[in-house]
């Protein structure tokens, strides 16, 4: 490929994440795009945001960044009942034709909506390699507050779920609900559902169920590990066709992530090695 193509191509809109003491850039498109590059593929991100929004921890990467007049905006806010997510503003939707086009040559696409930004149909449009999906854009629904929960109708899921080689969601994404990721498992090639600290589970068709227990870590922010859990899954998978030694190898490079604050705990290219001697053992 061209010294400028692009191996890892990501949709999805990159967030601004209100916070305390302010605001931070976060999104599945940030995590995976920085993972990626850290396992050593080009990443390109196909994204929407507002021309204010501070991007500069992607600087070095390639950015179709289609011009908004916002950009999703999420505010988490905490109480004795655990977390409420409010949206208090989207950026505007992608479709097939924010993709550069030398970019489709890309072989390896993750399409990685955060608030129903992308038509679920661009699974089969861009499925032209391997094929990840995290799909908790689709699962998110919001009231006239903005206020998030979890939408488990979608309509799509069947369909979209058999394009693709793989596909990551959490056990929130499901509101706890195990009987809906069964039912999707059996659609789905792949499907892994991540469980924070637990570890993760691997539905893979013809072969069984399987679970995986994370590594123990000193829990510092879990922002975005399920992001670098994808990424790293995804990348592993395409490398090797193995979905149980990719679940091992995701888990160790997801638990190092949740030792530091935000995008800093995307992997350094230093950890990767470890990561990957660490999952290989017994």
């Amino acid at each position: 490929m061209a010294e400028d193509a692009v191996h890892y191509l990501i949709l999805g809109h990159v967030a601004k994440d209100l916070t305390p003491t302010g605001h931070t850039l976060g999104g599945t498109a940030a995590f995976s795009a920085l993972t990626a590059r850290a396992l050593g593929y080009t990443p390109g991100i196909v994204t929407a945001a507002a021309p204010d929004l501070d991007l500069s921890a992607l600087d070095g990467l390639p950015l179709a960044c289609a011009a908004s007049p916002v950009s999703t905006t999420f505010e988490n806010i905490y109480g004795p009942q655990g977390r409420t997510q409010f949206l208090r503003a989207r950026a505007a939707p992608l479709t097939a034709d924010s993709v550069p086009l030398h970019w489709l040559r890309a072989p390896l696409v993750h399409l990685a909506p955060l608030a129903q930004e992308l038509d679920p149909g661009l699974a089969a449009e861009l499925n032209s390699g391997f094929l990840g999906l995290t799909p908790q854009g689709w699962l998110r629904e919001w009231d006239a507050a903005g206020r998030v929960s979890h939408d488990l109708t979608w309509p799509a899921a069947l369909d979209t779920l058999r394009q693709a080689h793989a596909t990551v969601l959490s056990i929130a994404d499901v509101g706890g609900d195990w009987s809906v990721a069964e039912r999707w498992a059996k659609a789905a090639r792949v499907l892994v559902v991540t469980e924070g600290a637990a570890g993760c589970t691997v539905f893979v068709q013809g072969q069984g169920t399987r679970q995986f227990r994370a590594p123990l870590a000193t829990e510092v922010d879990p922002t975005g590990a399920g992001d670098v859990f994808a990424a790293a899954y995804f990348v592993n998978l395409y490398e090797t066709d193995d979905p149980w030694a990719s679940a091992r190898f995701a888990n160790h490079v997801a638990a190092r992530s949740v030792t530091r604050v935000g995008l800093a705990g995307v992997p350094a290219n230093e950890e990767i090695g470890y990561c990957r001697v660490a999952a290989a053992q017994p």
